[in-house]
């Protein structure tokens, strides 16, 4: 794998943190149950103590269940909303960006509701902007139809990065990232590492034809000697 770059300008983050407005971004796992989504996003919010509320549907709730936050290393608290229907949750994302002590929105939607439409996701993208908080889409078993959300990733779960001490232990966390459509940045596929001591987001060119094992085993070299 070569060099991997600190990732700071696609999500504001780094030194020159809200240098993009916040806005409306969908995140569609490459499976409906992988968790690589939800620990993605949550590396994406911006470092503040004000509290994420988090709202599922019924489906999503069902399928996967609440979110595992134990380990993904996030100390800010969590408003967790259970509703049944996919309009309830767009009824209060909205709601929540209303809010001004929120730090982040996040909901979570399964399939493709009928009410999930263009208008739904531009009345989120302004109100996220108007706001200037991060909203965020996670969609599972969703395809990617017409929507307004300014960013839009497939997201999923590679191998972890070696550990530098224990060869038979877990690494730091890695994803495979697919920012498809953005309006605001070049689109692109990379394979991200976040550490979670520096809260930071790395991100390597995408791996081709199964050299992530090789590289990873040349990183652990390295590591260990």
């Amino acid at each position: 794998m070569g060099s991997l770059r600190v990732e700071k300008r696609l999500a504001g983050q780094g030194d020159h943190p809200w240098t993009i407005p916040h806005t409306l971004s969908e995140a569609f796992p490459e499976t409906a149950m992988d968790a690589a989504a939800v620990g993605f996003v949550l590396s994406r919010l911006p470092r503040t103590n004000a509290p994420v509320l988090w709202i599922q549907d019924r489906l999503s709730r069902k399928e996967t269940g609440k979110p595992c936050l134990a380990g993904i290393g996030t100390a800010r608290p969590i408003i967790m909303v259970d509703l049944s229907r996919a309009s309830d949750v767009l009824w209060a994302m909205e709601d929540g960006l209303r809010c001004r002590s929120l730090g982040a929105v996040i909901g979570e939607i399964w399939g493709d509701p009928p009410v999930l439409d263009f208008t739904a996701t531009k009345r989120l993208a302004l109100r996220a902007e108007a706001a200037d908080t991060p909203c965020w889409l996670i969609r599972r078993a969703a395809s990617a139809d017409l929507s307004a959300a300014r960013d839009r990733w497939r997201i999923g779960s590679v191998p972890s990065a070696p550990h530098p001490h224990d060869a038979m232990a877990c690494g730091l966390p890695r994803w495979s990232l697919d920012l498809f459509r953005s309006r605001r940045i070049k689109p692109g596929k990379w394979v991200a590492e976040y550490d979670r001591a520096a809260d930071r987001l790395y991100l390597a060119s995408a791996f081709r034809d199964g050299t992530l094992a090789a590289g990873d085993g040349q990183a652990g070299q390295r590591a260990a000697g």
